[in-house]
């Protein structure tokens, strides 16, 4: 730690003696300020939620409240579908099970709420901010449907475990990560196009 603390400060020092890097940064200011804020916010809202990991205990939301939701909304939305779905902790790892037919079929991890992906979103969106109120209802609204979304994915994935489990590894590394990964893609690409700052800038 300290070496790393030792490397930033040489590292700023250079940048503060070099002219030519000053130019730089006044040249690409909207660039840096982008990067910093970004770092920032996902830093933050990063280092918040594995503060609310550490202090939950799993006593009675198990392996925590968020995760321990996702598995029941996704129980029930299987249920909807005609399923015989139920859901169990894990014995083994701080999971959920999700068992359909009494079957184990998948399990919802702590990776599995899309908070990690939410704070993703959330830091680009900041970074990139307009207006207050229409940033604030667009990071409402993104944060839902990417928790929708991502709902509808564990289903999803759930059923084609069930009725497909020889595709499992494509299901799990390459397709349903896609969608996730995508639609905030979308929704950052939607953003900057249409409400930021940067588009206020250069129109």
């Amino acid at each position: 730690m300290l070496f790393q603390s030792y490397i930033l400060y040489k590292f700023i020092l250079y940048i503060n003696n070099s002219m030519f890097l000053k130019s730089l940064l006044i040249k690409y200011k909207s660039v840096v300020k982008f990067i910093l804020t970004f770092l920032l916010v996902y830093l933050l809202l990063s280092v918040t939620y594995k503060l609310y990991l550490d202090y939950s205990d799993g006593s009675k939301f198990y392996p925590d409240y968020l995760t321990n939701l996702v598995a029941k909304q996704s129980e029930l939305l299987l249920q909807s579908f005609g399923y015989d779905a139920t859901i169990e902790k894990h014995s083994n790892e701080p999971s959920m099970k999700l068992i359909i037919n009494n079957k184990f079929v998948a399990r919802v991890v702590e990776g599995c709420n899309s908070i990690s992906v939410i704070i993703l979103f959330i830091s680009f969106i900041i970074a990139f901010a307009g207006r207050f109120k229409v940033t604030f209802l667009y990071l409402f609204a993104g944060s839902v449907l990417i928790y929708v979304v991502n709902l509808g994915r564990i289903v999803i994935l759930t059923i084609g475990l069930y009725h497909y489990p020889w595709r499992r590894e494509i299901l799990h590394t390459v397709i349903f990560p896609l969608i996730i990964y995508g639609i905030v893609f979308l929704l950052w690409m939607f953003w900057v196009n249409r409400f930021s700052n940067l588009k206020k800038n250069n129109g």
